[in-house]
């Protein structure tokens, strides 16, 4: 593993085809680079059809924007190895296994074509596999255990931060709300949700650093609200409960608790019971939201040094 800040050398790349003349030309298509590492999706939580379900919506998302993509599934807390459910580190030793024979067929390809080695693609610079963690922000219990996976795979993987804070977190959480009637589905309040919040706390798991990290999130949510909005950690005893006598302190009588959570991470009902001790409604968890599969490929294209058509704003 290593931690890299920038695209990751010595991937081949597929060379683009001519670009068509005219006004109307339509967008070259982009694809996966020939040879790219797979992508994978390290899902925290207990595996069950629920966070499969959320994973393969979210990886069928990444493909549909980056054709040729392979993208695999690992599951960071998976015990035993129940059937449709790999274990994180079982999905990565099979990514090592394959990168070690993609480096002996290359060269024993070069060798017999009669190829000198600095001509022939070095895929020993590519990483095995990118891995992604399946969460919105930091959770260094969760981070802990799949960094361990990936260092005891005995091959080079690049791991990726997590997909947030980021502004299109602040999107799905204002759309998970509206949802829910808890707030304006548009930005220009053109008509009126009786049932909208006036205050939000946003709720994610991680302690005070997650917390900490959602606050710049939550910030982002405020300004598209016109809301104050406080970030609290579900797994810290009464902070919940504590972000909401604050805000309510502070003027705001309609509250909603809004879970910045993909959902395997945490227990499905800790949001509803954290928000039921809070005294307000609570609003669905991120799930297969569109900006999320967008927010998982980024990582990997941004680490490759991939340029895809829609960049993130």
């Amino acid at each position: 593993m290593s931690s890299s800040t920038g695209p990751v050398s010595g991937l081949p790349v597929r060379m683009p085809r001519p670009r068509q003349s005219g006004r109307h030309r339509r967008p070259e298509p982009v694809t996966a680079p020939t040879g790219a590492p797979p992508l994978v999706l390290a899902v925290p939580g207990a595996p069950g059809p629920a966070a499969r379900r959320i994973a393969e919506e979210i990886l069928s998302i990444a493909r549909s924007e980056l054709p040729g993509l392979d993208a695999r599934i690992g599951y960071a807390d998976a015990e035993g190895g129940a059937e449709g459910y790999p274990p994180l580190d079982a999905v990565l030793g099979y990514a090592a296994a394959q990168h070690s024979a993609r480096i002996s067929e290359a060269a024993a390809s070069a060798a017999a074509a009669g190829i000198e080695a600095e001509d022939a693609p070095d895929w020993s610079r590519s990483p095995a596999a990118v891995v992604v963690p399946l969460l919105a922000g930091p959770d260094a219990a969760v981070l802990r255990r799949i960094r361990r996976s990936v260092v005891s795979s005995g091959s080079a993987f690049e791991l990726t931060d997590t997909l947030g804070p980021h502004p299109l977190l602040a999107e799905a959480l204002h759309v998970r709300l509206s949802e829910g009637g808890l707030s304006r589905a548009d930005r220009a309040r053109l008509f009126t949700v009786t049932t909208a919040a006036d205050g939000i706390v946003l709720a994610t798991v991680g302690g005070t650093e997650a917390a900490q990290a959602a606050g710049i999130t939550g910030m982002l949510l405020s300004a598209r609200l016109a809301v104050p909005v406080l970030a609290a950690a579900l797994d810290e005893e009464g902070a919940v409960a504590r972000a909401a006598d604050e805000l309510r302190a502070a003027g705001s009588r309609n509250l909603a608790l809004a879970p910045c959570l993909i959902g395997p991470e945490a227990d499905e009902a800790l949001p509803s019971m954290a928000a039921k001790e809070a005294g307000c409604a609570a609003a669905e968890p991120l799930g297969a939201y569109p900006a999320i599969g967008r927010l998982v490929l980024a990582k990997y294209t941004e680490l490759l040094g991939i340029a895809t058509p829609s960049p993130l704003r």
